[in-house]
């Protein structure tokens, strides 16, 4: 794995400022793929799901040849001229590119509510279209932020049969964070050759061990997107490779969710929330998202404030059958402080304010016998969290 962005062939990136944000930010970008590429995808399960993620499930159907993705405008709540202004974006760059407009996948993220500018698109076609270069991932990845603080980018290469095989992905998330696919937009390209079934396949897993584990505030946004988009430029096929491929994306997607947690909204606490010892993992995951959601253990996290009361109570408010006070043991990082559900003899106040004082927090929730474990990624709630989403329209 490394920090820098490798380039993948078959792919071009742009992004711009086009005028959506009214900071002069980069926020329209462009990626587009050589033919033969297939590309797969999942996205929110809001029930009121944006205008580009409807349209982007309908041309998913084709062979997709580019993304068109802008920030600062979430063309959400907006409707059937939201719909409309969606499909004429597509539309105005399927002409420049020489494309049906049905091949292109529409992404926005930004303020829910508002009608999406044609303008900005109409204005800046050429400029974007000529701005495609297979360098220019990074402009992608700062492009498609909002409240973001950081860039989140990750690269990953191996080799089969001394073919080099790279993958490379991008991805925005720092509030409205919540499971159910996964609330963030990511696009990540290979130059594997495989089928759309195949992708979508892996996909499927990478998303369910990384973005579907995350949670800034429990909110699932109404335009969530991962795509996955292999060009067959590499002299490797999928089924050559499954494992190795699987592995890879899996370390690509759970590096880019731990950053959208790390960058959460006000966040100064990165926190896993290990569950483990019930019948099922979707219990092991209920109690952890239980106390990941509780605002009474987030606020304390933030205080590094060791009340792990609060933590006691949230997993006994969890929504799960058969959890018995007496099996439960609690620890922060390496430190026990309940035992069979009572406090540990080693546990001390100074000990636990000196586990919570730390920036990487494990709480791990041991509940029984059985060989179950889930972890769930999280922060803490602080002050600036509440303004950044009090000020979010100002």
């Amino acid at each position: 794995m490394t920090g820098d962005l490798l380039e993948v062939r078959g792919v071009k990136f742009a992004s711009i400022s086009s005028g959506i944000k009214q900071n002069n930010a980069l926020d329209l970008s462009l990626i587009s793929f050589i033919e033969g590429t297939q590309t797969a995808a999942v996205f929110t399960q809001n029930i009121f799901c944006a205008a580009p993620v409807i349209v982007a499930k309908n041309h998913l159907n084709s062979n997709v040849k580019a993304l068109l993705i802008n920030s600062g405008n979430a063309n959400a709540g907006t409707g059937q001229k939201g719909l409309e202004a969606c499909l004429k974006s597509c539309e105005i760059f399927a002409e420049k590119l020489d494309i049906e407009s049905d091949q292109i996948l529409p992404f926005s993220t930004g303020v829910i509510g508002q009608s999406l500018p044609l303008e900005p698109f109409e204005k800046n076609t050429k400029k974007l279209v000529d701005n495609l270069s297979s360098s220019n991932m990074s402009d992608v990845s700062k492009g498609i932020l909002t409240t973001d603080l950081v860039e989140k980018s990750c690269s990953i290469s191996f080799v089969i049969n001394s073919n080099n095989v790279t993958l490379s992905g991008v991805a925005k998330g720092s509030g409205m964070i919540r499971p159910d696919m996964a609330t963030m937009l990511s696009f990540i390209v290979t130059d594997i050759g495989a089928s759309k079934d195949e992708l979508h396949d892996c996909l499927d897993i990478a998303v369910n061990q990384s973005f579907n584990r995350i949670t800034v505030d429990g909110d699932t946004s109404t335009n969530d997107a991962c795509t996955l988009s292999a060009t067959n430029q590499s002299s490797v096929q999928l089924h050559e490779c499954k494992e190795e491929f699987q592995n890879a994306l899996n370390e690509i997607t759970k590096t880019l969710a731990q950053k959208i947690i790390k960058d959460g909204e006000g966040a100064t606490k990165f926190v896993e929330i290990k569950v483990g010892g019930l019948s099922s993992v979707d219990d092991c995951l209920e109690v952890a998202y239980t106390v990941a959601h509780s605002p009474l253990v987030k606020t304390a996290l933030f205080a590094s404030d060791a009340n792990w009361g609060r933590i006691l109570a949230a997993v006994g408010r969890s929504k799960v059958d058969g959890i018995s006070i007496e099996n439960i043991d609690i620890f922060l990082n390496d430190l026990q402080i309940i035992s069979s559900g009572e406090i540990s003899k080693d546990y001390t106040e100074a000990g636990g304010g000196s586990e919570m004082q730390k920036s990487d927090i494990t709480i791990r929730i041991d509940l029984g016998n059985a060989l179950t474990s889930e972890s769930v990624w999280t922060t803490d709630l602080s002050y600036d969290y509440v303004k950044i989403n009090a000020e979010y329209r100002s």
